[in-house]
Formats: structure tokens, sequence, C-alpha cells
């Protein structure tokens, strides 16, 4: 074990500066950050991000970094930055990071503390290899994720071919005809989200479900992303919450232009903040799905929204919302495609959970040594 801070490339860690004033060039280059570079964060307004740590990969053009940052430079002669930044992501490096966290109005770390914090010091050929091991394992995620990112497109595609510039298979020979709603394909009909689908209010008290329940609220749900891959647990809240199964929609209700909208992939628990989505029919789930989504949609719900500070989206307005709706043949395949996308997606889901669950214990293992990794071959 070692102090961090004898791990430093300098005496001490930088702190820029906090006035609002243009930086000198002297000033820009202390403060810049470069490749290796560890970021914690000094402030939180949760008690589980004071001291999240992130690491620099690339800088592209000259870059610094502010006040409520904590950059910390290591000699990279003596130990692998990318080691120090597993390490500070494993529960381990998080507990002692917590250890030095100080709860005011936010939580909150100081760099002095975070010198003196003490850590493992393997050899650094260790480190090396233990960082190249977990990169990989970051590596096939982020390919998951590129080819999340891809299909989501696809299906977002897909939809804005059909349902809104009316450009599906075949459309060439289908003539367009008048409707109360303009220009729509002969065969096709207009109806309302509210009858293809419905708000599911399934609610439960705390003490009703087990505390290991898988629980989302917004915070787990990203922006303009249908794939929900985070999760907590039940028992880490204690309001009342609402249920949902596998493959119902999650629409996010407060401030609705944030636009976090996604497939349940577990059953499970959410948060009152969130609509739970149902199609009344399992053919109309693709449609549901894709409407919902859709940024015409997410305009729609926060035009229609009530509130001024925490404005709400109100299901008995959004259930209004047209539908252009194809022929049963149509539907059925529009249904049958985006489904089997949806499957994609739930499927790199769990591969990236058990591809982090493998990363995660990995380190402690390694460090504990009961797992031997003398003879890995880097190359």
């Amino acid at each position: 074990m070692i102090n961090m801070g004898e791990l430093f490339a300098y005496d001490r860690i930088a702190d820029p500066p906090m006035e609002l004033v243009p930086m000198t060039p002297d000033e820009i280059e202390k403060y810049r950050v470069i490749e290796g570079d560890l970021l914690f964060a000094r402030q939180s307004l949760v008690l589980e991000g004071a001291g999240k740590c992130s690491i620099i990969l690339k800088v592209p053009q000259t870059t610094t970094f502010e006040s409520h940052l904590i950059r910390v430079r290591l000699d990279e002669s003596k130990v692998d930055p990318t080691f120090y930044y597993y390490f500070f992501r494993s529960s381990e490096g998080k507990s002692r990071v917590q250890s030095i966290v100080m709860q005011v109005a936010a939580a909150g770390i100081r760099g002095a503390d975070l010198a003196k914090l003490s850590v493992p010091l393997p050899p650094l050929e260790h480190q090396r290899k233990i960082a190249a091991i977990l990169s990989a394992y970051d590596d096939l995620i982020d390919n998951n994720n590129r080819r999340i990112a891809i299909l989501e497109e696809m299906v977002q595609l897909l939809y804005r071919e059909w349902f809104v510039h009316f450009r599906f298979p075949g459309h060439e020979s289908v003539p367009m005809v008048e409707s109360e709603l303009g220009l729509i394909p002969e065969g096709w009909t207009w109806s309302t989200l509210g009858n293809v689908a419905s708000e599911v209010r399934r609610t439960v008290q705390p003490s009703d479900i087990a505390g290991e329940t898988p629980y989302i609220g917004l915070a787990h749900m990203p922006r303009r992303s249908i794939t929900l891959s985070e999760w907590g647990r039940a028992d880490e809240v204690s309001s009342t919450k609402l249920q949902f199964k596998t493959g119902e929609i999650l629409f996010g209700k407060i401030r609705p232009y944030f636009h976090k909208v996604g497939v349940a992939p577990v059953d499970g628990v959410c948060s009152s903040d969130i609509i739970v989505v149902r199609p009344s029919e399992e053919r109309w789930m693709a449609l549901t799905l894709c409407c919902v989504s859709s940024d015409a949609f997410v305009e729609h719900a926060s035009q229609t929204s009530q509130g001024t500070k925490m404005p709400r989206a109100d299901w008995n307005l959004l259930v209004r919302y047209p539908l252009a709706v194809p022929p049963e043949s149509q539907l059925g395949w529009f249904n049958e495609t985006v489904g089997a996308v949806v499957d994609l997606l739930l499927n790199f889901i769990a591969k990236n959970i058990v591809l982090r669950t493998s990363r995660d214990i990995l380190l402690p293992n390694i460090l504990s040594g009961e797992w031997d990794i003398d003879n890995i071959n880097l190359a």
C-alpha cells in the first residue's frame, strides 16, 4: 500500500482558479488536461457522485478543467493511470473515496484528503496487465453500445419512412387520398394513441416488494435511447412505486423534453414520475414504441405538459395524439421487423450486464492474489 500523493507527477493536485476571467497562457498550460489524467468529482448533490473518477482518453484540442473537478496526474514512470482508474471504479476504490466524503449542503471531497488515501501498488507490469484485461471488457461493451445505437437509429428511420413520409415498400403504386388530417395512402386510416395503447398503473408500497427488485428512476434512463441498461434496487427508495413488466414502455413524464423513453428489459418497479405504457394488443407494440419515442411525440408531450418549474406530461392529453395506421398485413410486417430489433437490443443489454459483472469481479480477485496473472502475455 502507498499514499495516493506519492504517485503524483507533481507535488500537489491542481485546483483551477475560481474567478470567471480569461486564463493566461501560463494558466492554460498549468490547468490543461492530457491523456491519462484522472478527474475526480469534487462535489455532488448525491453522496454516490462525490469522488466519482473518470480518465482522459483523448484530447483533440487544448482543454482545461473547471473548479468542481480535481485533476490528478500520476507519474507514469511508476504507475499505470488506467489501472488506478479501474481501481477507483471498483467497490474497494469507491469505498475508500467515500471514507473522505464530507456531507454538508452537498457531498464533496478535498484534494488534500485524496492525496492521503492509501491505495494498492502492484508491480507496474501487473498494473498494465490488469488495465489491459479490464480495458478489453470495456471495448466489448463499447462495441455492443455502438451496435445498439445503430439498431435504434434503424428503428426510428424505418418509422419515419413509413409513418411520416409514407415511403413504405410498394408505396409507388398506392395513391394518396384526402383525409380529415391531410393526405394519406389509400387503405390507411387515422387513429389515436389511446386507441392502441393505455397507461398501466400498478401501484405498490415499498413494504410489499422485495428489496432486490429492479428499480428504474428517471436518473437511470438515458436521453434519446429506448435501451434501458441500468437500474437500481427497490430498497434504495422509500416512496410509492409503479410495477412494470418486461417489454412495456416507460415514458419519463417529468420534463418530457429530456426525451427519456425506453423498453423495460426486466420486470420491476419504477418511479411514479414515469408513465408505464402497454399496447392494447401485441400487434400494436412496434407502432406504440416508435410513436412515443419519436421526436415529434416528445415535442408534443412537452408542449402539452403542465407546470412551470417541473412540467409534467399528461397521459389524458397524450392519448389524443394522431396515428396513421396501415393495412393489417403491413402493420404485421412492421411489428415483426421492429420486434426482432427490440429482441436484439435486449440481448445486447444482457450481454453488457454479464461483461460488467465479470469485469467488476476481476480486479478484487487479482489484487487479493486469488487469480494469478503472472503467465498472461499482454501481446
